[in-house]
């Protein structure tokens, strides 16, 4: 099933339900007309391979590290893993619940937009990913937010607030986050390029356990063409990412 011109649409196969004590805790809502679905993109510049959709899928409902030598698509597959969460989780609302047994009582919360991340070590891989999101998935340049080292604090906290998708190395994203700038229980969906750094005190690791502390409503997606040279190597990137 297509939407649009430039997506294909396929059916999610997971139920939607609410979760009540998350909508009472400010945890970014599913929106469940959306989440019945998610799209994958269609252009005469690359081929639809069965291999990638595969990914993208799993990495969709499970936290997944995806190993694959250059130029074999995990820009792609980084892209749509976070349009759709994106698309799933859009910008934050007052939620209302009531009790069945007292109709009159109503409780509202405020539930936080929810955020997309993508962390990479150097400027070039965070330019290929920017560009992937917005020319292939069509994610706004309004909603984007480029965190460079050059963009201070105050704008940054700013920048948190006002935008939904987010380009930045992990030591921003630390520092963000240990000074109260970025909210983990906003992130939804946090994609680690270069993933092989992801070991002992790198902030990789860092930030991961940080956001942990404060939430588990988040997918990991890791990336990596050398994620490490024997199976205990790879195993510890796996784990410490997950």
């Amino acid at each position: 099933m297509e939407i649009g011109s430039h997506f294909f649409k396929l059916i999610s196969s997971f139920s939607i339900r609410t979760d009540r004590s998350s909508m009472s805790s400010g945890y970014p809502q599913l929106d469940s007309s959306k989440a019945t679905s998610w799209v994958y993109p269609k252009s005469d510049s690359f081929a639809i391979r069965d291999y990638q959709v595969d990914i993208c899928k799993n990495a969709l409902f499970l936290n997944t590290l995806v190993c694959l030598p250059t130029g074999l698509g995990k820009t792609l597959i980084a892209a749509v893993v976070m349009y759709n969460y994106y698309r799933w989780f859009p910008t934050g609302t007052y939620c209302t619940l009531f009790r069945k047994d007292i109709p009159s009582c109503l409780l509202t919360f405020h539930c936080y937009t929810g955020k997309v991340i993508f962390l990479a070590p150097t400027k070039p891989l965070v330019n290929q990913q920017i560009n992937a999101c917005h020319d292939i998935m069509g994610i706004p340049e309004e909603d984007i937010a480029h965190l460079e080292g050059s963009v201070v604090a105050s704008k940054r906290e700013t920048l948190w607030t006002e935008k939904r998708v987010f380009f930045c190395t992990p030591q921003t994203l630390m520092n963000d986050l240990t000074n109260g700038r970025c909210n983990p229980k906003s992130i939804v969906c946090i994609v680690i390029d270069e993933a092989h750094r992801a070991t002992g005190q790198y902030a990789y690791t860092t930030a991961i356990q940080e956001i942990s502390m404060h939430s588990v409503n988040f997918r990991v997606l890791a990336l990596s063409a050398t994620p490490g040279s024997d199976a205990r190597k790879v195993q510890a990137v796996r784990a410490i990412n997950f």
